[in-house]
């Protein structure tokens, strides 16, 4: 699988945030895009992802699912944690695999929760949650459901260390098993070999391997 990008432009509010970006990710690779705030990282996320439309140019995904697009093929998790606070963690994860059409059976969603330590918080409220513990919510959301190219913004938001330690084993073991990771980051995310596009007014790329 190939993902690629080609002089990609962004507008916004008549304002263009983006222009003449271009990368290229390949199956088992994780891209890391950085850059200052207002750069365009989290609108280039959803560009990819099919909720923001681009002014020019193209993106293409090669070796994946024929008939399906590449937001068909990818999990986007933006800032919010997309939780409902009335229901515990495992019916959110339910309700999630059933939109996404993943595994929806307590098994698959307490295995997802016990990869990032929360097995034990399954059956609590997403109300009675820590900021931390949402985040860890959401992103067994990935587990679910899954998919091969993940879009990330700021994943680690609220995070504390070993919690970091936990999904960054789980990005290494999705990138193992042949999937592709965009992240939009300010923090360090334990992925040794991957690769960075900085936006912003001296925007470049640059190989971390």
């Amino acid at each position: 699988m190939r993902l690629s990008a080609h002089e990609i432009a962004i507008e916004r509010g008549g304002r263009r945030i983006l222009s003449g970006v271009s990368f290229e990710a390949r199956a088992g690779q994780a891209l890391l895009l950085v850059g200052p705030n207002g750069s365009g990282k989290s609108s280039l996320l959803r560009a990819v992802a099919g909720f923001l439309p681009i002014a020019s140019g193209t993106f293409a995904l090669d070796g994946g699912a024929a008939e399906a697009g590449i937001g068909e093929q990818a999990h986007y998790l933006g800032h919010a944690d997309a939780l409902k606070s009335a229901l515990t963690a495992g019916e959110n994860l339910a309700f999630w695999a059933d939109a996404l059409g993943g595994d929806s059976a307590r098994a698959a969603w307490i295995t997802a929760l016990d990869r990032l330590g929360l097995a034990h918080v399954a059956d609590f409220p997403a109300r009675a949650l820590s900021a931390g513990q949402k985040r860890r919510v959401a992103l067994a959301r990935l587990l679910v459901a899954p998919r091969p190219i993940w879009l990330l913004d700021e994943p680690t938001t609220a995070l504390d260390a070993a919690a970091q330690r936990q999904f960054a084993a789980v990005m290494r073991a999705h990138l193992g098993g042949g999937g592709l990771i965009l992240a939009a980051t300010h923090a360090p995310l334990d992925l040794d070999d991957a690769a960075r596009l900085t936006l912003g007014e001296a925007a470049a790329t640059e190989a971390a391997a």
